[in-house]
């Protein structure tokens, strides 16, 4: 890797001297590689990936502007995005991270309901991102039920046809799109703003015991597809979740649906990972029919 394109995209977006003196790996996702980047005085998160790649970058940039707007949960200050002759590139400030503690998960909890109460007219957001490297279509709408069916489940169902995943996957998660209606009979969901991928690898602790989230698939949805999301992976404490419903508590049928939220993120690791999520994600389904038709009786 040439770093001097990447110095230069630095330099130009801070305003400020920099000269880098050392590069480090950083072990972490599946997705992109990650490297921290050093002068005397400064440092630097830089995550890389193939050149064509550079509107995820684009994407996630935006995002992390999204929520450092909201001045709930702090994030990573997003310095510069851009692509060299071989990679694109995304550059962070780097945060110096500490550990998690009953104090720190209370925070979290916390400011993850103030950012919920950040809201819009409507559900999406203004520009498509990606969720891990899928393409995420974020649509503007008023329908939840309607985004929800085209351009999560749906969107996902339609991969996994092109990537194999037909017979039984495709007859019943058709069936689960026709009938979702029935899941929001009783609840209306309110746009409030997603972090989109808030699992145990995506939270940190800073050293002074804040906590820190990042890595976003931001987009305006229900706020239970976001909690879903924290029990799928596990990694949160309960300390999390009461702090959470102190500030805001859920609707009563958030057990059942957030089956269906996190049945969106076992699509995705079957199209992204493999076959092993495919008895996963039919398991899901059959059980939200299950509660279709109870409901429905």
């Amino acid at each position: 890797m040439n770093w001097d394109a990447i110095t230069k995209y630095i330099v130009s977006a801070t305003g400020q001297a920099f000269t880098a003196r050392s590069v480090q790996s950083l072990s972490g996702g599946d997705i992109n590689a990650a490297f921290r980047l050093q002068d005397s005085h400064k440092s630097y998160f830089v995550k890389l990936n193939r050149a064509e790649l550079v509107p995820m970058f684009a994407a996630e940039f935006v995002g992390l502007q999204e929520l450092a707007r909201t001045q709930t949960l702090r994030v990573p200050q997003p310095v510069a995005y851009g692509q060299s002759d071989t990679h694109s590139f995304l550059v962070l400030e780097y945060i110096e991270l500490g550990s998690s503690s009953p104090a720190s998960d209370l925070l979290l909890g916390q400011q993850l309901a103030y950012l919920h109460q950040q809201v819009q007219p409507y559900f999406g957001w203004h520009r498509d991102n990606t969720i891990g490297s899928t393409l995420q279509h974020n649509t503007q709408t008023n329908d939840w039920v309607n985004f929800w069916r085209e351009h999560r489940l749906g969107f996902q169902l339609q991969l996994a046809a092109k990537n194999g995943y037909s017979g039984r996957l495709q007859r019943t998660g058709e069936r689960l799109c026709d009938e979702l209606g029935g899941f929001f009979t009783h609840y209306m969901p309110t746009p409030a703003l997603l972090h989109g991928d808030l699992w145990e690898g995506n939270v940190a602790t800073d050293m002074r015991g804040k906590p820190v989230i990042f890595d976003p698939a931001c987009y305006y949805g229900d706020r239970e597809a976001e909690l879903a999301m924290t029990e799928l992976f596990g990694g949160f404490s309960q300390d999390f979740y009461a702090a959470y419903q102190d500030v805001w508590s859920l609707h009563e049928g958030y057990g059942v649906r957030k089956s269906l939220y996190n049945l969106y993120h076992i699509l995705n690791h079957l199209n992204l990972f493999g076959g092993s999520y495919l008895q996963q994600a039919e398991i899901i389904i059959a059980k939200l029919l299950v509660e279709i038709d109870v409901n429905s009786s």
